[in-house]
């Protein structure tokens, strides 16, 4: 079972290879292999988020160390490298999964956002490491962790969920397992780790996908017709439900709900819409945050949305690159140091690879 899988994402890999590779990076002799300039900057990244990793495996360079871990892992996963790889880049994943997996980083009850205080926030972004990492693992055994851990992080999820919350905010989730309402940064990670768990066969609830769903479209900035649909049919998500449309949130919003699936939704048709009229420029508030989000949302809508997107963050981001192959947020973001505005890079640039299941079209 572990070789067939190992086999089919080779397989994938390779094939996306081929085929996500355009007529921008190939040479006058046609070859589809040349590297551009994009995967150029790529590999700086990787080699500096590599520089900052510690003894115990983690990668990290402020607070927050499980969940910079993870979001690192997820970053090199998503350019195509894994921890089976026989190189650096394999090596260094290895560890790093491996410090994620240790027993004192989820709590008994399945929490992974008390031990390095990241909260709800960072329990999503771990639980979606880990269902993305799920086949990546050295051996059956290893696998196997990841997908108890990984269950055990979903059942709390879901559990979370259920706490009761006010009609508008039902569906949802914030800062602590226990919350009594709901934002939509909080939500995302956790409907997006629900999505990738459920693809992985895991234990996961239609109902709560279908109700985080329902939240999503509360917080879209409209009222709605006798049908239910937007009346506003070029408008976004807000970070609250009530409140006004933002760049990040808009993006997140639109990510999340084409990942479940809702392709055709008039709140997807309108939200990536009011992006191409509000994308991304570095004075916005969470840039490297909201540009991962409108990046992997944009390149989901595909046609000229997609195009234009990419085109967008590929010349921002790149002015953006330090010597070191990091990049650094400013304002509101800068607390949170390289490897956290790296790893958001690096995830953004990434939809010319699309390699990791819950980003694929």
């Amino acid at each position: 079972m572990r070789f067939l899988v190992l086999l089919l994402f080779i397989s994938h890999s390779l094939s996306v290879c081929l085929l996500a590779q355009d007529t921008e990076t190939a040479d006058q002799t046609g070859n589809p292999f040349k590297k551009d300039q994009v995967d150029k900057d790529i590999e700086k990244a990787v080699e500096f988020l590599l520089s900052k990793q510690k003894n115990d495996g983690s990668i990290h360079d402020r607070g927050n160390h499980t969940t910079m871990t993870s979001l690192a892992l997820m970053a090199m996963a998503a350019v195509g490298h894994q921890p089976v790889n026989p190189n650096d880049e394999g090596e260094a994943m290895q560890r790093a999964l491996d410090f994620v997996l240790q027993d004192d980083r989820q709590s008994e009850t399945g929490y992974f956002g008390g031990k390095d205080g990241s909260r709800m926030y960072g329990h999503g972004i771990i639980t979606l490491t880990l269902s993305e990492m799920l086949g990546m693992g050295l051996d059956e055994k290893q696998d196997q962790k990841i997908r108890e851990r990984t269950q055990k992080a979903i059942d709390l999820i879901l559990r979370s969920q259920k706490v009761p919350k006010s009609p508008s905010h039902q569906g949802g989730w914030r800062y602590s397992p226990d919350a009594r309402d709901a934002d939509l940064s909080a939500t995302i990670w956790q409907l997006m780790s629900l999505r990738s768990a459920k693809n992985a066969g895991l234990n996961v609830p239609s109902s709560a996908i279908e109700d985080a769903i329902g939240y999503l479209e509360r917080s879209y900035w409209s009222s709605l017709d006798s049908k239910g649909e937007p009346v506003n049919k070029k408008s976004g998500f807000a970070y609250q439900p009530g409140g006004h449309p933002e760049y990040t949130t808009t993006a997140a919003g639109l990510l999340a709900m084409q990942v479940c699936g809702e392709y055709e939704s008039p709140f997807v048709m309108g939200a990536s819409d009011w992006l191409l009229e509000n994308g991304p420029n570095t004075s916005r508030k969470f840039f490297f945050y909201g540009t991962y989000y409108y990046s992997q949302a944009m390149y989901q809508r595909g046609g000229d949305h997609s195009k234009e997107a990419r085109k967008k963050v590929e010349e921002i981001l790149q002015k953006l690159q330090r010597k070191n192959g990091s990049w650094q947020g400013s304002g509101s973001e800068g607390s949170a140091g390289e490897v956290y505005s790296t790893t958001m890079a690096i995830l953004a640039l990434a939809v010319k690879y699309h390699y990791l299941p819950i980003y694929q079209r």
